[in-house]
Order: structure tokens, then C-alpha cells, then sequence
């Protein structure tokens, strides 16, 4: 599935109008501009119009000292500087893999990028696989994106995909192409929220990436928060493993991490807030016949049916040290798994053992459908926490989920 993202109002057909609009404000004057970019007066003027409809709002006070901006206009200023600055780096990091010699150019990079249907038809690409079916997302007919592509390549020097069984893959340019254009999106993404806020009002789109341990009461909380006191913002989760979800957020998919944190240095590029600690607990169903015995120790648990998170998860060596350290071995899993919907029911209807954190089972825990063993798993703490991109400049809607979540803490 497609993770590109539409932003509101057409804006993605307003790329170069927001680059005129930029140059305006630079200028305080559509002739000055018009001669910085090399456009008659009247194109110009028909820019900034079509992009101030498309906001509903007034960029600019025309006055006799020229141009000046309102404090829409400000806002928007902002998020096109960063757009500007994201195909900046764009073409300067395509010019790297080109030879000194090459007939192409940095200005001619960024012309190419200040195209939002061509970004778009990047992104459906490398994310389809398909010339068509990305032609289908866009409506545009298969020969149709197929020359749009083709002419890409051609001003920029060199394929941007290899046909191969599997499909269409991008090559190293693209994926660093791809990633520019999903900032540039994201940044589009938040323009309107920006606009809103000016009035007062905080609405906008907020996308979530969570993990497993995200997913929780905490979490769910802040989210109803949010809501109830912002109701025009719209909160979006997207669940996947952590890899996964940093990508996304490094490439502005998504705006927030919550989850586990990491070592700081897997998180280059990140800024890590932690919220609070978490503890692994041993938990089984409430009428499992272990909750009834005396005193226990992990030891007695050995024979038992366990239910372990993957391999590759973040817990699991966790797990494996805290049952070393008493010269014990490692429980062997019958059931490898960090999925609620798998998890949850083999836990309340077996007789396995699941080692988890009991923040994912606090109703089951409360309802007295799940119990915890009074065994103690040591040094199985992990951090819980925010993680956003380095450099992000965060909607209003983000910050208000955000200022929700901290207000959760004790």
C-alpha cells in the first residue's frame, strides 16, 4: 500500500507557486521578482493569487512601500523556506554521484522538484512497484505517467528506477529523491494547521507511529485528550515494527514515534523524550492454577509453556540475560509473538506463560481476566518515550498530542 500522503487544498500542484510567492516576499515587489526569477510581472502576480485562493487567505498587504507580508503570510513563508531547503538537498546530493563534468545543474534539479505531480509520481513508484498502478493513484493514464517518468530521467541524466522481476526499483538517487519529496509533502501537510492556528484554532492532521508498548491505556488517553479539547484535529496511527516506523518518521510519513526508546546511538538524526520506565512482568490468566501456589521462583516456571516476543524484538535478549543471571536457561517458546490480537487471547484462554508489560494488559489486569506472578524478571527496564525527526518543525496538532501525552505523566 501506498504510504504517500495528498496534501489538503491541491498544494502539491502549488510547488512553484510557492516559490514565487518566496521570492515576492524576498523581493517586497512582484516587478523586483519577477526579474530574481525570470517571469513577466503578470505571471508572477497570477501565482501568488492562485496560491492565496487555494489557502483562502491573504498572503500579502499591497502597499506603496511594496509588498509586505500578513501574518498568514509569515506563516507560509516559513514551511516554504523549509520546502525550498529539502530540494536544495535534494539536488545537492543527486550532484554528488554525478561526475564534475555533467550538463546538469543544481537550478535545473530544483525546477524539476518544484513539481508536486512529478514528487507524487516519484513517491507512488518507488512505493508501488508499478508504472500503472501509480498512474492509477493519480489519475493519470499508464502511457502518460510512463513519458513523465521518462522525461524526468532523461533532464536528470540517468535512471531513476531498474525494471526487475520483483518491479520497478529505484535506485540509490531515487530513494534519496523519494525521502526530499516526502518532507516536501509532510511540510505541505502542516501548512493548513499552521494557517488555523493563526485564528486560534488548532486542527490539522497528526500522524502516529506506535509499537506494541505504545498502544496502551497511557497512549489511548492523551489521544481522547487531545481530541476533546482540540476537536477539529485528526489523529492517524500507523502500526508497524520500529525500523519501520523510523523511516517513516526520518522521511516525515510520520511525525511522532511512542514507544520504546532505543540506544542513543541508533537514534542519529533523532531527538528522544523519555516519558517513563517499564518493567517486563510474567502474566497468565487469572484462574491459571500457578496463581494459586505458594511462594514462586523463576526456576519453578521452566517446564511451563511460554509465550516470548520474536528474536529480533528488544525484549528478547532482555529476557534471555534476566534468566541467565540467576544460571538458569532461557525459557523455550512455544509461541513467539508481539501481537495484542494474538497475544491477548492465548493468554486469557491457555495455560501459557507470557512475559510482557503489564502497561498492555492494565484493563485485563484491573477486570481481573489476567494476573501477575509475583516473580521478578531483573533488569528487564526500558524507557518509553516520544521520538520525533531532528530538524522537524512539528504542526500545532502534533504539539497539542504531544503537550497531552506529557500531561499523562504522574
Amino acid at each position: 500500500m501506498s504510504r504517500s500522503y495528498s496534501p489538503p487544498f491541491e498544494l502539491d500542484r502549488h510547488l512553484q507557486n510557492l516559490h514565487v510567492f518566496s521570492s515576492v516576499a524576498q523581493a517586497k515587489s512582484i516587478a523586483h521578482a519577477a526579474q530574481d526569477i525570470f517571469k513577466a510581472a503578470s505571471a508572477v502576480t497570477r501565482s501568488v493569487i492562485a496560491l492565496e485562493r487555494s489557502l483562502g487567505v491573504s498572503l500579502f498587504e499591497r502597499k506603496r512601500r511594496g509588498m509586505l507580508l500578513t501574518a498568514h503570510g509569515t506563516a507560509v513563508l516559513v514551511r516554504a523556506h523549509r520546502i525550498e531547503e529539502e530540494i536544495q538537498l535534494a539536488a545537492e546530493e543527486f550532484l554528488r554521484s554525478k561526475p564534475r563534468n555533467s550538463a546538469v545543474s543544481r537550478s535545473s534539479i530544483q525546477n524539476l522538484l518544484l513539481n508536486g505531480r512529478r514528487l507524487q509520481l516519484l513517491i507512488h513508484v518507488a512505493d508501488l512497484h508499478n508504472i500503472s498502478s501509480a498512474a492509477a493513484h493519480l489519475n493519470m493514464t499508464q502511457a502518460g505517467a510512463s513519458m513523465a517518468l521518462s522525461r524526468m530521467e532523461a533532464a536528470l541524466g540517468e535512471f531513476l528506477f531498474q525494471r526487475r522481476m520483483q518491479g520497478m526499483v529505484p535506485t540509490e538517487a531515487a530513494e534519496h529523491l523519494v525521502m526530499h519529496a516526502r518532507r516536501v509533502f509532510a511540510e505541505l501537510r502542516h501548512l493548513a494547521a499552521d494557517i488555523s492556528a493563526i485564528s486560534g484554532t488548532v486542527t490539522g492532521s497528526v500522524i502516529i507511529g506506535t509499537t506494541p508498548l505504545g498502544r496502551t491505556n497511557f497512549f489511548t488517553t492523551a489521544i481522547e485528550t487531545t481530541i476533546s479539547k482540540y476537536p477539529h484535529v485528526r489523529v492517524t496511527t500507523v502500526e508497524n515494527l520500529y525500523e519501520q516506523l523510523i523511516t517513516s518518521l526520518r522521511s516525515g510519513d510520520i511525525d511522532i514515534v511512542f514507544g520504546v526508546l532505543r540506544p542513543k546511538n541508533l537514534c542519529q538524526g533523532l531527538i528522544i523524550e523519555p516519558l517513563f520506565k517499564d518493567k517486563l512482568s510474567v502474566l497468565v490468566r487469572a484462574d491459571h492454577p500457578l496463581t494459586r501456589r505458594g511462594r514462586l521462583q523463576i526456576s519453578d516456571l521452566l517446564s511451563e509453556k511460554w509465550i516470548i516476543p520474536r528474536p529480533n524484538a528488544l525484549a528478547r535478549p532482555q529476557i534471555e540475560q534476566a534468566f541467565q543471571s540467576l544460571g538458569l536457561p532461557p525459557p523455550t517458546p512455544s509461541v513467539e509473538t508481539g501481537d495484542l490480537s494474538i497475544l491477548g487471547p492465548l493468554l486469557r484462554t491457555s495455560d501459557m506463560l507470557a512475559v510482557t508489560s503489564p502497561l498492555q494488559f492494565v484493563f485485563e489486569l484491573q477486570s481481573k481476566i489476567v494476573a501477575e506472578l509475583p516473580v521478578e524478571l531483573s533488569n528487564t527496564e526500558r524507557d518509553v518515550g516520544l521520538i520525533v525527526r531532528e530538524g522537524a518543525m512539528l504542526s500545532p496538532a502534533a504539539m497539542a498530542v504531544i503537550e497531552s501525552v506529557r500531561s499523562q505523566l504522574p
